[in-house]
């Protein structure tokens, strides 16, 4: 597996984590360059927790899409795992996971255009209550880091960052974590799954339950998140549940 990043759980742990979500995923129902299917992925956490790994849930961000008449409801309900849905949208400045998508935003905008301008479409998300993260930021050209670098982003309208991806590099994670505490921005973590041994390997920890989008977008927004590993998530999680004396 290519990733590292930011010591997640070396950081400040004020309260206690209610649950972890990977919130970048991608499936064959919708992505063509998925191999991984919902339930392969759910069925997957399924036995990774016999294991002692902890994925409350899971966030689909199909690529340059969004069906809101989607639903995986008696999925998450059969296997225990959380099923909210998002988008992988691609703008001037790389690519930016969106959660809380609305017909308004839809209408606005062609979501299967790859130069999205970001700046509109960061701040109508954030006017229709929505949240947008931007990606694999350490990626060259379709990361964060690059046009950051040249001073092409609106950092104003940026509310958190992925600085742990899962199918980037060392190097790439690193840097998208150099760019988080420059900006001193809260960070998130995805597997950026296609295939289904790749699920829940980067995550994010929350403070409170997270069931709903609405909800994830609250979080987002606040700046309750955190990004970590799966090692880390299992170890948190670990001692969580340890016995105190």
């Amino acid at each position: 597996m290519r990733r590292s990043g930011p010591d997640a759980a070396a950081s400040e742990r004020g309260h206690a984590i209610a649950c972890y979500l990977d919130l970048h995923a991608h499936s064959t129902d919708a992505s063509d360059d998925a191999g991984g299917t919902v339930e392969g992925y759910l069925k997957w956490i399924a036995a990774r927790r016999k294991r002692g790994d902890r994925v409350d849930g899971i966030v689909l961000t199909e690529h340059r899409q969004f069906d809101p008449a989607v639903r995986y409801d008696e999925l998450a309900e059969r296997y225990d795992v959380a099923v909210l849905l998002g988008a992988e949208l691609e703008t001037d400045v790389g690519h930016l996971l969106v959660y809380g998508l609305t017909p308004a935003l839809a209408q606005r905008f062609d979501f299967a255009d790859v130069a999205l301008p970001h700046r509109e479409l960061l701040a109508a998300v954030r006017d229709e209550g929505g949240a947008a993260v931007p990606a694999h930021a350490g990626r060259p050209r379709i990361g964060l880091c690059d046009h950051a670098e040249r001073g092409d982003v609106a950092f104003e309208l940026v509310g958190a960052v992925e600085a742990l991806n899962g199918g980037s590099s060392d190097e790439e994670n690193g840097r998208a974590g150099r760019l988080v505490a420059e900006h001193r921005l809260p960070s998130v973590g995805g597997s950026d799954a296609h295939f289904v041994s790749a699920i829940g390997r980067c995550l994010t920890a929350f403070e409170r339950p997270v069931t709903s989008i609405e909800v994830l977008v609250e979080e987002l927004r606040a700046g309750r998140v955190r990004a970590l590993t799966a090692d880390q998530a299992r170890a948190e999680a670990a001692a969580e549940c340890a016995p105190t004396s």
